[in-house]
């Protein structure tokens, strides 16, 4: 089992999780976020490759559009 830390909260995955599966699964919009994950930026082109390791540390920040 790993842990990682989603915008400061615990999370246990049971395992191996890309961040693309992550955030699918918690039910994020890959168009309307942004995520930072251990200091640094993530490229959306990475999220599907990039697997998440115990530890991790994963800001995601989602984009609100409105007038």
């Amino acid at each position: 089992m790993q842990v990682i830390k989603v915008n400061g909260k615990e999370i246990e995955l049971e395992k191996a999780t890309s961040v693309e599966v992550y955030l699918e699964s918690a039910g994020y919009q890959m168009k309307r976020i942004a995520v930072e994950l251990n200091g640094e930026i993530l490229p959306k082109n990475e999220y599907a490759d990039r697997m998440l390791e115990d530890g991790d540390r994963m800001e995601v920040v989602t984009f609100v559009g409105g007038g």
